[in-house]
């Protein structure tokens, strides 16, 4: 599952309550200029070592530009929204306004503060690689940048999803060690099955995870600090206490927003849960704790 983000086939609202139209429809996919452009800067992913500096990329000024419109709107819609912790770490992040950074200049800056760096992703990489690289302090992150024509919305992961998401965590001594905790477990194990489990916990926190504080549920995950249209959507879903067992074998519904969110009571519980389940992972994991099959879990969406 790993970087399959839910909205490559979603038809989410836009801030004025209508439908976007479906994914395929999307300019980032539908415009032949932008697929030009945004194939040629990932084809410097072609081959790339896990480690190995990400090339520099000559972003042009309408980037620029839309890297400062969604930067400015998703900093506003986090606002009330999102757990303490992340406006710290979001205040402290080496993350720019305005304009799109490189990756390197961003890891230079990243690695002191909670030890990782960017590593460069053409788009999909397999759990094995993508999760297992968490272990030695490396983030899979692509460097395109969204459709200028519908800047809050995006059909793929980009940029703006992986520096500003996931730099946001990166920066923080407490978010780094969750993501090398996951990362540690999915170099113990090589079986699809394995990794899955995995993945789907790291989807339902990382990704997707909202926490309670002062009895509200509050935003922490990436991929919802990365969307306006999930930040203001969120507390619509139906949100359901942490429990691995039953989020394992969810579904994953590939059209709207996430349906389906889990909570954990607070933040600081979100360390003993992930803790608890991945310090010991190995390929006996799913029969401890009497977890399906791979064949048996709720299907993942895959991407076009």
């Amino acid at each position: 599952m790993a970087r399959v983000i839910n909205w490559l086939r979603q038809t989410p609202l836009d801030t004025h309550g209508s439908r976007l139209g479906h994914a395929d429809d999307h300019p980032g996919f539908a415009d032949p200029a932008y697929v030009r452009r945004r194939d040629a800067i990932v084809a410097a992913a072609e081959g790339h070592r896990v480690g190995d500096p990400s090339p520099p990329v000559r972003y042009r000024e309408s980037e620029h530009s839309t890297w400062r419109t969604v930067h400015a709107a998703l900093t506003r819609a986090q606002e009330g929204r999102v757990c303490r912790a992340v406006t710290r770490a979001r205040e402290a992040a080496p993350v720019p306004a305005d304009g799109v950074p490189q990756h390197e200049e961003v890891s230079d800056r990243l690695q002191p503060l909670g030890g990782f760096r960017f590593t460069l992703a053409g788009g999909i990489v397999p759990n094995k690689r993508f999760l297992g690289a968490m272990a030695d302090g490396y983030f899979h992150a692509v460097q395109y940048v969204r459709h200028p024509a519908v800047p809050l919305y995006t059909p793929e992961p980009d940029v703006l999803h992986d520096v500003f998401g996931h730099g946001t965590h990166l920066c923080d001594p407490w978010f780094a060690d969750l993501y090398r905790t996951v990362g540690r477990a999915a170099a113990r194990v090589e079986s699809d099955d394995a990794l899955d489990l995995i993945s789907r916990v790291y989807w339902f926190t990382l990704e997707y995870g909202i926490a309670y504080e002062d009895g509200q549920p509050k935003a922490y995950g990436a991929a919802l600090l990365s969307s306006y249209g999930e930040l203001e959507h969120f507390t619509r879903a139906d949100i359901r206490p942490f429990d691995i067992p039953e989020l394992v074998r969810l579904p994953y519904q590939v059209a709207g927003y996430q349906p389906v969110l889990y909570a954990v009571d607070s933040l600081p519980r979100l360390a003993e849960h992930l803790h608890g389940f991945l310090d010991d992972f190995d390929e006996d994991t799913r029969d401890r704790h009497g977890l399906p099959a791979l064949s048996e879990r709720g299907f993942m969406g895959r991407p076009r």
